[in-house]
């Protein structure tokens, strides 16, 4: 037990030194490790992101909500996306929401949203162009999770008669109001009418749903209905639905699909004429994206990687010849052959986990560096960091065993003998 100790001891010493000597060598030979070792490690870091920040937008807007609509999502009907007929599909209405809430029991939450694009937002001299307006029934916002930086949100009543009150984006009232200005109570004009400011929503960025509420405003679809034909096939309401058990997502999605092909009166061999869309579907999607980025990631790594296993290799076999000496003089004094294999292969170990533990380090300090200026949670994980530990392992093992096999077979006396 000692003598292993003694021998990765010494492994571990000779290779600083072999860094220590030999700096730009070494260095230009642990860079491909390193930059391999980064590659691969700095990917799963981003994915892993990545999916965490999916799965807390699905956790937010709920991952058992059904949003039917006229248009799939990407990755919920297969073969060609046929937007032809998609955009010739009739609307979701307040039939819809009355039709279902009166023949499905098993529902907890039943809204509509008509989003209402390139609105003009007038208050005194400012004026906005290019504003989103969310037009929303009863309950939407326990579907959306609507959080107010200030004020208020909508009474029933405000909502379903149809009142002339308004929800404003963080960003919409920053354009429309100076700082230290508040907009509540305040009068604006959106589509030649006047509204009256009794909220404002905090910061939360564009979600998987394509609700980006920084960018607008929310007020009645009772108000707008009087204004605008929503019935048009220039708009696109949203109905949704939440069942009040998750588990009866399913049943709940073939009953929303038959309750409203049958007020469509959609023959039993025609296809639906609106499209029942998850958030599950566009996850699997990503996931999907996500696995063949992965191996990508993996296979720049491997370039990379193979590049510096031969750079590793070049750096032992030369280590071997200038201590050709060293070898023959342990062997004539009982070194065995293991002995002298296990340091070599040791060391060759050593040089790639300090080039891999580089290449970890580089990835920690950007993700830091990331998460402080984009305010973004960087998942840093273990296993990942783990999995960069073996590769750099891995790679040392076959970098240095042939080297470690050539000094472990050298002859003491020719060894010795030797220049």
């Amino acid at each position: 037990m000692n003598n292993i100790g003694q021998i990765v001891i010494t492994s571990i010493v000779q290779a600083l030194q072999e860094l220590r000597v030999n700096k730009l060598r070494t260095f230009l030979s642990l860079l491909g490790i390193t930059i391999g070792i980064f590659c691969i490690i700095a990917v799963l870091t981003a994915l892993d992101s990545a999916r965490g920040m999916i799965q807390k937008n699905v956790e937010t807007l709920g991952s058992d909500v059904l949003y039917v609509g006229r248009w799939p999502w990407p990755g919920m009907e297969d073969g060609e996306y046929k937007w032809w007929e998609y955009w010739r599909r009739p609307s979701m209405t307040k039939t819809e929401v009355y039709a279902i809430n009166g023949q499905i029991r098993n529902l907890a939450i039943t809204t509509l949203c008509l989003p209402v694009r390139n609105l003009t937002v007038k208050y005194n001299d400012a004026e906005l162009s290019s504003i989103r307006a969310y037009t929303i029934n009863t309950d939407f916002d326990k579907i959306q999770n609507i959080e107010l930086a200030q004020g208020r949100y909508f009474t029933a009543s405000e909502l379903e008669g149809g009142n002339n009150s308004i929800v404003l984006g963080s960003e919409v009232a920053l354009g429309l109001f100076q700082r230290g200005v508040s907009p509540l109570g305040k009068s604006i004009t959106v589509m030649g009418r006047k509204f009256t400011v009794i909220g404002v929503m905090k910061k939360v960025g564009q979600n998987m749903a394509d609700f980006d509420f920084d960018n607008g405003m929310l007020f009645s679809y009772n108000t707008v209905s009087a204004l605008i034909d929503v019935k048009s096939l220039q708009y696109e309401p949203r109905l949704m639905v939440k069942p009040y058990n998750k588990a009866n997502l399913a049943e709940v999605k073939d009953e929303v699909t038959g309750v409203i092909r049958r007020l469509h009166k959609i023959k039993p061999d025609q296809p639906n004429d609106f499209t029942v869309n998850q958030l599950s579907g566009i996850s699997k999607l990503l996931n999907s994206m996500f696995d063949k980025i992965n191996i990508v990631g993996y296979v720049i790594g491997g370039f990379s990687l193979l590049v510096g296993a031969f750079g590793i290799a070049n750096i032992m076999f030369v280590t071997v010849k200038e201590r050709t000496k060293i070898i023959g003089l342990k062997k004539a004094i009982g070194a065995r052959r293991a002995s002298i294999l296990t340091e070599f292969l040791l060391e060759s170990i050593v040089l790639c986990l300090i080039g891999g533990l580089i290449g970890i380090l580089i990835v920690l300090l950007l993700s830091l560096l990331v998460s402080k200026l984009a305010d973004i949670d960087v998942v840093l994980s273990i296993v990942n960091f783990s999995i960069g530990v073996g590769i750099s392992i891995i790679v040392g093992v076959i970098s240095g065993i042939i080297p470690a096999i050539r000094a472990s077979d050298l002859d003491p006396v020719v060894a010795i003998r030797s220049n």
